[in-house]
């Protein structure tokens, strides 16, 4: 068999891959259940955060502060948790998942909580 062919098949099966998961990952988000659970913890999300935020808000001012200011140093004590395409940053230090969520704001300014990370977080 060709090189050429070797590589078509090899492409073509990570397409067909590729289909299968996303056609699973569709059914499943479209499920009614999950749709409810996604509005649920949207609404839990904020809820969280508000109440933690008296607590935490000094966090968040040290990391603005540091974000402006270029601290590198203390940056890199940050939390490296996000929340995916959201790109709601952690501001808490590394290591606070045993007693809080991770913590941050939206786009729009509003302080956000949330468990677990972003696939894409390094």
């Amino acid at each position: 068999m060709a090189h050429g062919e070797v590589q078509r098949r090899e492409l073509l099966a990570r397409q067909r891959e590729q289909w299968e998961t996303e056609t699973a990952l569709t059914a499943v988000m479209s499920d009614p259940e999950v749709q409810r659970l996604k509005q649920e913890i949207d609404g839990l999300e904020p809820a969280v955060a508000q109440e933690l935020s008296p607590l935490l808000r000094r966090f968040q001012e040290r990391y603005d502060r540091a974000v402006r200011d270029a601290d590198l140093d203390l940056l890199s004590h940050s939390c490296a948790g996000k929340h995916g395409q959201w790109g709601r940053i952690c501001v808490l230090d590394i290591g606070h998942e045993a007693e809080y969520p991770h913590v941050g704001t939206t786009a729009g300014g509003q302080p956000v909580a949330w468990v677990g990370s972003a696939p894409d977080d390094a």
